[in-house]
């Protein structure tokens, strides 16, 4: 069939509904997936995207038609998908489109935890799509409720409480803020459990309309009120989550969104002086101070390419402890290496609680130090390749250059990242100082390169 070959992504499947992306795209991905992946039980949820019911339903068709019995799991986030498949022990599919606006639609799939379809495979499927190379099915499969085989709601609840100290919480203010996507149901039925924790909700009920704000919380639109929220009312710490909740954000006690670099660098920190001598992953685009922490509290620093789908994959070659891309993604071996919009929340609540401080305590000693400009997203027509060899020759001399994911060079007291999204045509930038003017001055400079077309 024909189909829009830009919805085959690096690490899923997105695009517009019904557009790009449309039912019977849906349903021939559902014929390709057991094609490609030979499984004969296939785990099923969706997000709370107007799309995902007819999505939902053209790929059980698809899926069931080639031979597979699918495990209907519902409206879940996707921490919650994740866990499922690692609870049942098979392959997966995700009808969501993660933080992409309300009019995309797409799929995470996962061969077994934590292995995610992903680079090839993706494209892989994307022939078999396009070929109608189906295998033919020896029988028609049948869909049952997961729930029926397992109490998932109740078994998540339990797995995420289980990886904190319950008996630490101290008494805490939290604003949480989940734009009407799919974490806010779970997060009420975690957050119930928290002795002394006194939750404040926003926009908890899933809604596919998305009537109160984008669902990316790094567009500083999608956070504002938040922001203003935790001051106004005088909370400890806000949280944010994206649309399918495999995203956690913080506000910290002053109103102050948290960079996810320096948040990675405390909660590795944190868990370090659980598990001394331990490997965190972190990709180069990180901050240095996700490094530097790491091996001040004794553990090894690993370095990885964005991409959940490496990510994941990493830890679990590794048997990591956590990893951090520091785009809001935080990966814990102990919750499958999955990441979790959940999970750290808890894990920050539990380490402020122990060490008696206020967010913003632990951060001013980072924001003395590092100097980073966050990521800074550019649209590019040209291939992104030629541009990056370009910055790499500007900037380059005198430099250490590596090209793990994109671009990264270092000096002594400025270094960059810059790479190409995954997703959309936009090249990233990340840089850092040890100073605010310099980190300025560079960061400008490169800009303007990347902004001028050759």
């Amino acid at each position: 069939m024909r189909v829009d070959p830009e919805i085959f992504k690096a690490n899923d499947i997105r695009g517009v509904y019904p557009d790009a992306l449309t039912d019977a795209v849906a349903y021939a991905v559902g014929r390709a997936f057991v094609t490609l992946v030979k499984v004969d039980v296939v785990v099923v949820g969706r997000d709370m995207r107007l799309s995902s019911p007819a999505l939902f339903n053209a790929l059980i068709r698809g899926l069931m038609d080639g031979g597979a019995d699918v495990l209907n799991i519902g409206v879940v986030s996707t921490d919650q998908y994740y866990h499922a498949c690692a609870t049942f022990d098979h392959a997966g599919v995700m009808v969501t489109a993660s933080h992409n606006p309300a009019e995309y639609g797409g799929f995470k799939m996962v061969e077994r935890m934590p292995q995610i379809l992903s680079g090839d495979a993706v494209q892989d499927l994307r022939r078999i799509v396009e070929t109608d190379a189906f295998a033919g099915p020896t029988r028609r499969g049948k869909m049952t409720d997961g729930a029926q085989h397992s109490n998932l709601t109740e078994d998540f609840i339990e797995k995420v409480l289980s990886l904190i100290d319950l008996d630490t919480l101290t008494p805490l203010k939290v604003i949480a803020d989940t734009g009407n996507g799919m974490v806010g149901p779970i997060l009420k039925q975690v957050y119930s459990r928290l002795p002394a924790v006194e939750l404040t909700g926003m926009y908890l009920e899933p809604d596919g309309n998305m009537p109160n704000h984008g669902p990316d919380p790094l567009q500083s639109e999608n956070r504002a009120e938040l922001q203003r929220r935790v001051v106004a009312e005088g909370a400890d710490i806000g949280f944010a989550f994206d649309g399918d909740g495999d995203r956690c954000f913080a506000i910290d006690d002053r109103g102050e969104f948290v960079s996810s670099d320096f948040l990675s660098a405390l909660i590795a920190q944190y868990l370090l002086e659980r598990e001394p001598g331990a490997k965190i992953v972190h990709a180069p685009r990180c901050s240095h101070a996700v490094r530097d922490l790491i091996t001040d509290a004794g553990g090894i620093p690993l370095v990885e390419r964005v991409g959940h789908a490496i990510m994941k994959q990493r830890l679990g070659e590794e048997d990591a402890l956590f990893a951090t891309e520091g785009t809001g993604h935080y990966y814990f071996r102990d919750f499958f290496y999955a990441d979790s919009g959940i999970l750290p929340s808890l894990i920050v609540m539990e380490m402020l609680s122990k060490k008696r401080c206020r967010l913003s305590d632990l951060l001013k000693p980072l924001e003395s130090t590092y100097f980073i400009s966050g990521e800074i997203n550019t649209p590019i027509s040209q291939d992104p390749q030629a541009k990056m060899e370009e910055i790499a020759g500007v900037f380059g001399e005198g430099g250490e250059i590596e090209w793990t994911d994109g671009v990264s060079i270092r000096f002594d007291d400025w270094h960059f990242n810059l790479r190409p999204s995954n997703t959309e045509p936009l090249l990233r930038l990340n840089l850092e100082a040890t100073a605010k003017a310099l980190m300025e001055q560079k960061r400008d400079a490169i800009l303007n390169v990347i902004r001028t077309e050759s």
